[in-house]
C-alpha cells in the first residue's frame, strides 16, 4: 500500500492540541505529533473494535507481549522475557514511576540538558534532588558528552539517571561506546538508569538505535527501558506504552508504586498498539523515508536561505533543534510566532543550554514545511531590512 504524506488532514475539526493552541493563521510546528494519517491496519483494527459497540474494562491482548518480545529480538537482537514488560498509559508516567521506585531521603536524579521538559519536572514531582549535566555543543557538529563533567555530576546522592535516546530535543542517537561508558559509570556508582527510548524506531540512515539495556546482562539488571508505539505510528492520543525491566526486584518495586496511582491502558490503546507493532511496518518504512527527505530539505533550505540559523541535523526523531543565536534574537519562539506566524517550541523550556534555540517539528507534509521555512526566512529578512533602514536614517 502506498501512503500519502503530502496531504494534511483537517485537524482543526478535531480536538487537536497541536492545531488548537494557536490562531488559525499560525502554522503549528511544535508539539511532537505528526500530521500524517496513522497506518491503515491500525485504523481498521480500531474500526472493528468501535463497531463492536461495547467498551467495558479491557485487558491486554494475549499476544501483545510476544509481539513486543519478537520485535525487540528482530530489531535490536535484544532477548527479553514477556514477564519483563510492564504496561502503562504513557512514557511520562514511566519515568516518574522510575523515580518513585528508587526514591529515598535526599536522593538525586541526574539528566542531560537541554532536556525534554517533563524530564525536568521529575525531581519536583517526586521530592528528589535535581542534578543535571549539560551536553557539549560542538561547533558545526552534533552534541557530545564531556565525560569529566558526567563523572563529576554523579554524587553520593544520585540514585537515578534519566537517559533520553534518541535524544529530544538535540536529535542525537548515542553510539554503543557512549552508551556503554554511561552505563558502566552508573553501575560503578550504584545509579539506576531509566532510558526513555520512545523515539527508538525513528532513526535515519547511517545510524542505529541500540537499547542501553541490551549491551550486557549487568546493564540490563540496572535499567528501566521505556518504549511506546505512540511516536512511531502517530497514535500518541491512545496512551499505550511499556517498560522493560529485567531485574525482578526492581520490577516489583516499579509495579508497587504503579499500583493505585496509574490507570491501565484503555481499550483502544491496546488494540492500536497490537495492530501497529504487528502490521504497521510498511507504513513505518515509508514514513521514515519521507521524514528523512523532510530533514534533509530543512537542513539544505536553512543553509541556503537562512544561514544565520544553524540546524542541528537530527540523527533520529522528527524534531529539529535550531540554533538561532546567530540572528540576535532574545526570544526566537516569540519572534517567529508574532512575525512569521509559525509556532515552534521555545528553547528555554528545555532547560540549561536552550536559550537562543527553538525546536521545530518536521513531521508534516513537505508543502507545509516549505511554507513555514519561507515564513521564517521572510520574517528575518523583514527584520534585517527594517534594521538597515533605521541605521541609514540614524546615520
Amino acid at each position: 500500500m502506498h501512503y500519502d504524506f503530502d496531504t494534511c488532514p483537517d485537524r482543526r475539526s478535531t480536538e487537536s492540541v497541536k492545531w488548537h493552541q494557536y490562531q488559525p493563521d499560525v502554522l503549528p510546528l511544535w508539539v511532537a505529533d505528526m500530521d500524517f494519517v496513522s497506518p491503515e491496519p491500525v485504523i481498521e483494527a480500531l474500526r472493528r473494535r468501535v463497531e463492536h459497540g461495547v467498551f467495558g474494562y479491557p485487558q491486554e491482548p494475549p499476544e501483545l507481549r510476544e509481539v513486543i518480545v519478537a520485535r525487540l529480538a528482530e530489531r535490536y537482537n535484544w532477548q527479553i522475557h514477556p514477564d519483563d514488560i510492564v504496561f502503562m498509559p504513557g512514557v511520562i508516567r514511566g519515568f516518574n514511576l522510575a523515580a518513585h521506585a528508587v526514591a529515598e531521603p535526599d536522593a538525586g536524579i541526574l539528566f542531560q540538558t537541554p532536556a525534554y521538559p517533563p524530564i525536568l519536572d521529575v525531581p519536583q514531582n517526586t521530592g528528589m534532588l535535581r542534578q543535571e549535566m549539560a551536553l557539549t555543543r560542538n561547533v558545526g557538529d552534533a552534541y557530545s558528552i564531556d565525560w569529566d563533567v558526567f563523572e563529576a555530576s554523579v554524587t553520593g546522592q544520585t540514585r537515578l539517571f534519566i537517559l533520553c535516546n534518541p535524544h529530544n530535543p538535540v536529535g542525537r542517537v548515542f553510539r554503543q561506546d557512549e552508551l556503554t561508558r554511561m552505563a558502566e559509570l552508573c553501575l560503578r556508582h550504584g545509579v539506576v538508569i531509566c532510558s526513555d527510548e520512545i523515539h527508538c524506531d525513528l532513526v535515519y540512515s547511517g545510524h542505529q538505535h541500540l537499547p542501553i539495556a541490551s549491551i550486557s546482562p549487568e546493564i540490563a539488571q540496572n535499567t528501566i527501558t521505556l518504549m511506546a508505539p505512540s511516536k512511531t505510528f502517530n497514535i500518541a492520543g491512545l496512551d499505550c506504552s511499556f517498560a522493560v525491566i529485567r531485574n525482578e526486584a526492581l520490577r516489583k518495586r516499579y509495579q508497587q508504586v504503579h499500583h493505585g496511582l496509574v490507570s491501565g491502558v484503555n481499550a483502544l490503546g491496546w488494540v492500536a498498539a497490537l495492530a501497529a507493532y504487528r502490521d504497521g511496518q510498511e507504513w513505518l518504512t515509508q514514513t521514515l523515508a519521507y521524514l528523512e527527505g523532510n530533514r534533509d530539505y530543512l537542513c539544505e533550505f536553512a543553509q541556503r536561505e537562512i544561514p544565520d540559523i544553524e540546524v542541528i541535523k537530527p540523527e533520529g526523531t522528527y524534531l529539529a533543534w535550531l540554533d538561532c543565536r546567530g540572528v540576535g534574537l532574545d526570544n526566537p519562539y516569540a519572534f517567529f510566532l508574532q512575525q512569521a506566524k509559525v509556532a515552534l517550541n521555545a528553547g528555554d523550556m528545555f532547560g540549561r543550554g536552550g536559550q537562543g534555540y527553538a525546536r521545530l517539528n518536521f513531521g508534516c507534509p513537505r508543502a507545509m514545511l516549505t511554507e513555514a521555512l519561507e515564513r521564517l526566512r521572510d520574517a528575518l529578512q523583514s527584520r534585517h531590512n527594517t534594521s538597515s533602514s533605521y541605521s541609514a536614517v540614524s546615520g
